[in-house]
């Protein structure tokens, strides 16, 4: 029987330093569900909460209108909404970055909520309390779409999730909550996949993606202009083949994905591609998510 997807959001971080583009990663624990010990952009899985958009409608940047059309295109205002706050609140639970603001910023405030995170941890409905009691605003303008990934079937645990991608606030830190996440790096999108084919940087499949996408983007500039006009495009369903030598993951755009296809585990072996080159294949060897040719 094949799972349904669990609804989930993800924020790619972005900043421009040292003359080139940077995305956030985090390396995921050894103990999670899902890919474990490998890179990610933070995110997580849509909670019951994060679904109560008249609470959360009267304490965003954005009206109602807006949002539709900032975020539409296949998904409900009401869905926007929870994706957004679901992207606000992993952002910070993960790497230590809140999309907020106050409207009469005091001192302290930000640093307080951040120490809270790090020395006792977030208690469930933390977000919550933080805009109904202390007058935060969730910035949805901070976010925009970049794709709509679906879990392959044969995966034990399936995520439909919404990427978004957000330039990272210049006054803030990224800081690993040493928990879901062990490890955090600021990296160009070709450094990752560099390290992704050293091991150095182990990818998941959706990430490895991202990196190769952003390739096409120079600098933030890029990505900017980029972001005004991109939609979340078709929901991209990889399809995964079992094989004792590894699976592979053959992706919506690979010529042969609606067809019976037969995997030469042998063949694989010489068939890694560099970084750049185009692919629409993924083989999993020696613990690694490699781009190989057809």
């Amino acid at each position: 029987m094949v799972k349904k997807p669990r609804s989930a959001s993800t924020v790619i971080l972005a900043r421009q330093h040292g003359g080139e583009l940077q995305v956030y990663l985090l390396k995921r624990s050894p103990r999670s569900g899902f890919f474990p010990g490998t890179y990610v952009f933070p995110g997580g899985e849509v909670d019951p909460e994060d679904r109560i958009v008249n609470l959360w409608i009267q304490h965003l940047d954005m009206e109602l209108e807006e949002i539709s059309r900032r975020f539409g295109g296949g998904i409900t205002e009401q869905e926007a909404i929870a994706r957004g706050v679901t992207a606000i609140r992993e952002t910070f639970e993960e790497a230590g970055v809140l999309l907020c603001s106050l409207n009469t910023p005091r001192r302290g405030s930000l640093e307080g909520i951040c120490t809270r995170r790090m020395d006792r941890g977030l208690p469930r409905g933390w977000l919550r309390e933080l805009v109904v009691t202390e007058g935060w605003t969730l910035e949805f303008s901070r976010l925009a779409r970049w794709a709509h990934w679906i879990t392959p079937e044969l995966m034990p645990r399936r995520y439909e999730t919404r990427f978004f991608l957000a330039c990272m606030p210049s006054d803030q830190e990224c800081v690993p909550d040493t928990h879901e996440t062990t490890y955090g790096v600021w990296i160009s999108p070709e450094q990752g996949l560099v390290g992704n084919l050293r091991g150095e940087i182990p990818l998941s499949p959706p990430t490895l993606i991202t990196l190769q996408e952003l390739l096409h983007y120079p600098d933030v500039e890029d990505l900017k202009r980029e972001i005004k006009s991109r939609s979340w495009g078709d929901a991209m369903l990889p399809r995964m083949i079992s094989s004792p030598q590894g699976s592979v993951i053959i992706e919506p755009w690979d010529p042969l994905y609606d067809q019976e296809t037969e995997i030469n585990s042998k063949a694989l072996e010489n068939a890694t591609l560099p970084v750049g080159e185009p692919f629409s294949r993924l083989w999993f060897h020696e613990g690694i998510w490699k781009p190989v040719q057809i």
